[in-house]
């Protein structure tokens, strides 16, 4: 009985700290001195201890001894390390100037005739635009035997059919290809660099980068130490990244592809500055053998401008970008000063008012719909908590004198048309850029909320390949 009763929660584990985590709702599990009742993190809470713990001014959410705090700030672990070399402070946060003082105002504290406006604006402004996406839910034989094993739960099926359908339209995209690096933006655990690997197996010279600003545990990073492929993770936020910087790929000198599986908000933006914003396009995709081999086939002239080769430039001077696969999330969450598609909105007559307003109510499209539906199935509830709990979704309130007046479907359909402007302007960045650029619906609302994929490839390849088919 006593074994069972010292389960961690009715009573410490023997040798562990005798201090209750109001949060966790059980006892600490640190390991205490001999003799002692109380881990050191919590020896205050006992009278065992005679020396003053304080907290760490690195990070408050530890403590120290006061007398051993000279010593400890020197090993802290929330001290400041040295900048890498690619670190160049705010080199994609888009300039100070645009991000133009705004008053933030939230949707519960506008009236029923503000909202109104905001909508006639939204709803003007997407005229002419596509808002009905193609749907392209594609698999890849990569994920195959993963999919088909009942020993993945719900949750981990979820996210391996996301994967699957990213490298299915990736596929149908010709983004897979050997001779390149992929950059991972928002990489966490690196998985779908893993399934990128795992698809190209048999293709060389295949590199990856994963960009995170986060120490990450259980990477899948360590699981490809002996292939042939190199795995470089950055340990820096999207922001301050500098990818003519990065020895990897001043090294290789390859054209990159930029893929990311839910990055919320503004990172995307800064992903898309981080890659064109200092860096030109590949204006023909194909690697330098192939590429000589279709201009000879093709009876290229003499006057024709010689294409661009990985062989030729000098590495570090300026990074090709061979294409883009991006699913994006939670628009409520992203910034004025680092949205790249300011241009857009500024041709539709919105400036930064409407785009924080947009932005709020993009959140009606995923999240906050609990309160004003009795109609939500058990599942899908358990599915927005899932996703509110991986993108930290916040909630827009409705006022209470709008909440009559508007049901809950076309609530969610405005958040949705929030969504498809905030896109929209990203789509005519890209194509400014040189890019043939698409939004589709890559998964089904069912498996996740957020299911828009962003994709882009050069325009001069989507020509070029729209040339070959037969009239």
């Amino acid at each position: 009985m006593e074994g069972s009763a010292a389960d961690g929660v009715s009573a410490p584990l023997p040798g562990r700290c005798a201090f209750y985590v109001l949060k966790k709702k059980r006892y600490c599990k640190m390991i205490v001195g001999s003799g002692k009742t109380f881990c050191g993190e919590h020896a205050n809470a006992g009278e065992e201890s005679e020396k003053k713990r304080i907290p760490c001014p690195l990070d408050p959410k530890h403590t120290v001894f006061e007398d051993n705090l000279a010593k400890h700030l020197k090993k802290c672990n929330s001290k400041e390390k040295p900048k890498p070399i690619y670190y160049v402070k705010d080199i994609n946060a888009g300039c100070e100037s645009e991000g133009e003082t705004i008053e933030e105002i939230s949707i519960a504290d506008r009236s029923k005739e503000e909202l109104d406006e905001l909508i006639v604006k939204l709803k003007t402004a997407l005229q002419g635009l596509n808002t009905k996406l193609v749907e392209k839910t594609l698999s890849h034989s990569a994920l195959h035997e993963p999919l088909n094993d009942p020993k993945n739960g719900d949750s981990a099926f979820k996210h391996l059919k996301q994967q699957a359908s990213i490298l299915g339209n990736m596929e149908g995209l010709e983004l897979l290809s050997p001779n390149r690096c992929y950059i991972e933006f928002g990489a966490g655990k690196g998985k779908l660099s893993h399934w990128i690997h795992i698809a190209l197996k048999a293709a060389e010279n295949v590199h990856f980068l994963l960009v995170e600003r986060s120490s990450t545990r259980f990477k899948v990073d360590g699981k490809h130490k002996n292939a042939d492929s190199t795995f470089d993770r950055l340990q820096v936020d999207i922001q301050h990244l500098d990818l003519r910087k990065v020895p990897l790929l001043r090294e290789k000198g390859l054209p990159v592809i930029g893929v990311g599986k839910h990055l919320c908000g503004a990172a995307t933006d800064l992903a898309l500055r981080c890659l064109f914003e200092h860096n030109c396009i590949d204006k023909d995709d194909d690697p330098p053998k192939k590429r000589v081999k279709l201009n000879q086939s093709e009876g290229a002239g003499d006057d024709m401008k010689p294409v661009p080769s990985t062989e030729d430039r000098e590495t570090g001077e300026e990074l090709i970008v061979s294409g883009l696969a991006i699913a994006l999330c939670c628009h409520h969450r992203c910034d004025w000063r680092h949205y790249v598609g300011k241009e857009f909105f500024r041709q539709k007559g919105l400036g930064p008012e409407e785009f924080a307003a947009f932005q709020r109510m993009s959140s009606w499209a995923t999240c906050g719909m609990r309160k004003f539906s009795s109609k939500i199935t058990e599942k899908t509830t358990k599915l927005k908590t899932d996703e509110e709990e991986e993108h930290d979704m916040s909630e827009e309130a409705m006022p209470d004198t709008f909440n009559g007046l508007m049901s809950v479907e076309d609530r969610e359909q405005i958040g949705r048309l929030c969504k498809h402007l905030i896109d929209h302007g990203r789509v005519y960045y890209l194509q400014q850029k040189g890019f043939e650029t698409s939004l589709r619906y890559y998964t089904s609302r069912d498996v996740s909320l957020e299911n828009v994929l962003l994709t882009a490839i050069p325009t001069a390849i989507q020509n070029r390949d729209k040339s070959k088919r037969p009239s």
